[in-house]
């Protein structure tokens, strides 16, 4: 067997010794052996190998795949650019701690910095952003066991972000049909192997009763932040895609009764990252408020002492009647992504899967009511970029067990439209994507370059409509593709159960989307008084 055959076959193997249950591969002639080896172990039952052209699509499969699923994913490139279009998901696989595992094939270390075709420098090529990178080859990494040690000591860091494989391959680079090799494929790695951490912290952390405290939960927050507050008689904050937006204690419209109510606020408990909301962000940057920040620990938490239970009823009092005046303001308006996002999510199962984009979708999200069970609702927070969104939740789906959706704009569906490109014998899932398009960038409208004085600039450098006929784009790749005029309609093309990918696109309008969230306050704040 060819040494390059050899190291690929070894990674594999120990990639799936440890653990490894998808593989995502996009094409080229430097990462060939390892090509070969992952379609032997798709074949073999082993993993499950998804190939896309387009390595940034591939890169965001990948970390859709690890969100849903909770196990590192490797994604495997060719050398060059190639395995720089990995970055945008490595960034966010870091500060959304995501298991990626990065490999990409390089020349050997002669044919590096001499002008090689193809060859940039790789090591090290993402810089902070992976916990743990190593660059393997037959020539520094010349036993079986070294080889297994160095994927099985990647996959051990993966549990707290991203981590990167390099591997120098020398021609030949395909299987060669010489089943020989110096020592057996099979050795044990050369250190023992590392299991990964699981998360079980004993014992409970305990938070004391007294000060008017609330519970803020932001992205992915892995601390129990709605068993917090409801035992500790206090307001739930929670972001959509936290995992605690349900229950009595979570507030359907927090960040407009912060406006009214944040005054007397005395503690703020976070769990998880925080970012959709500006409120929030001020309530925390206070000097005069504690805040306390819960350990990243899937741990519960206690709450010791006496509730204020007149503290929470005042929040609930304030919430029920923001909600009703939500509501009626929606009721005589367009359509609008607001009220699509709040429809999308009521009927949302218990068991379903959402993929939110992470401009406008996530936010509108944000205003819907909390749940009485909590889907499984996943953002891109970790950078907070729109890139790779329709990869992200075909990835996502295909890890998931229930029903899949994904709500997103116009602008996060056009900036990775190639997710949408599958190969024929690829594995699909059964995902309905929810497109809200308003011909340009919505969300800007609501910030400061939206304001009427920025008018002569802002359409064509904020708002950038762009005219494209979604229908005839995803004909291009033969998805499914649906119209929908009212939340009826869209009532009814949302619960039927997915079947393949397919996209239902609603359209609105933004030029009324500042006027609508500054209606949305004035009722809010009416209603308060």
């Amino acid at each position: 067997m060819n040494p390059s055959t050899a190291l690929a076959t070894v990674v594999v193997d120990e990639l799936v010794q440890g653990g490894v249950r998808e593989a995502v591969l996009s094409p080229g002639s430097r990462n060939a052996p390892l090509a070969f080896a992952l379609h032997e172990a798709d074949r073999l039952g082993q993993l499950r190998l998804h190939v896309r052209i387009d390595e940034r699509s591939a890169g965001f499969l990948a970390l859709g795949l690890s969100k849903a699923s909770g196990r590192p994913v490797p994604v495997v490139t060719t050398s060059g650019t190639a395995a720089v279009n990995l970055h945008p998901a490595v960034v966010e696989a870091e500060y959304s701690r995501v298991g990626l595992v990065a490999i990409t094939a390089d020349r050997p270390t002669e044919l590096r910095e001499v002008g090689a075709n193809q060859t940039i420098r790789q090591v090290g090529l993402y810089g902070r952003s992976v916990a743990y990178g190593d660059d393997l080859s037959v020539d520094n990494r010349a036993t079986v066991g070294r080889w297994r040690t160095a994927v099985d000591q990647a996959l051990a860091r993966a549990q707290w972000g991203p981590v990167h494989l390099n591997i120098a391959f020398r021609d030949p680079l395909v299987p060669d049909g010489d089943p020989d090799w110096p020592e057996p494929l099979d050795a044990p790695p050369a250190e023992p192997r590392i299991e990964r951490g699981a998360d079980t912290a004993e014992g409970y952390a305990a938070v004391e009763t007294g000060p008017r405290t609330v519970v803020v939960a932001g992205d992915q927050a892995l601390a129990d932040a709605r068993g917090l507050a409801e035992v500790g008689g206090w307001p739930l904050l929670a972001e959509p895609s936290s995992g605690h937006r349900a229950g009595p204690n979570a507030m359907l419209a927090y960040r407009l009764l912060l406006e009214h109510l944040s005054d007397d606020v005395q503690r703020v408990v976070v769990a998880g990252r925080p970012t959709l909301s500006r409120p929030v962000t001020r309530l925390l940057a206070r000097g005069d408020v504690e805040v306390r920040r819960l350990p990243d620990k899937r741990r519960r938490i206690q709450a010791r002492g006496d509730i204020d239970r007149d503290w929470l009823d005042r929040w609930q009092r304030a919430d029920r009647r923001a909600w009703v005046a939500i509501a009626s303001v929606l009721a005589h308006e367009p359509l609008s992504g607001l009220a699509v996002a709040r429809r999308v999510a009521s009927l949302l199962p218990a068991d379903g899967l959402l993929v939110a984009g992470s401009s406008s979708a996530i936010r509108d999200l944000d205003l819907a009511d909390p749940w009485v069970t909590a889907p499984m609702v996943l953002a891109n927070r970790g950078a907070s970029g729109i890139d790779g969104t329709v990869s992200t939740a075909v990835g996502a789906a295909l890890a998931h067990s229930g029903p899949a959706y994904a709500l997103m704009g116009d602008l996060t569906f056009l900036h990775d439209s190639n997710g949408l490109v599958l190969g024929p014998g690829e594995p699909r899932p059964d995902l309905t994507i929810v497109v809200v398009n308003d011909d340009g960038g919505g969300l800007f409208g609501l910030l400061e370059q939206g304001a009427p004085e920025h008018a002569a600039v802002f359409e064509r450098v904020f708002g950038t409509p762009h005219g494209v006929d979604l229908e005839s784009l995803c004909a291009a790749t033969g998805t499914p593709h649906r119209v929908v005029r009212g939340l009826d309609d869209l009532s009814d093309e949302v619960s039927r159960s997915p079947e393949g990918i397919r996209v239902v696109e609603v359209r609105t309008d933004r030029s009324r989307t500042r006027d609508l969230h500054a209606m949305l306050r004035a009722a809010v704040d009416e209603a308060l008084r």
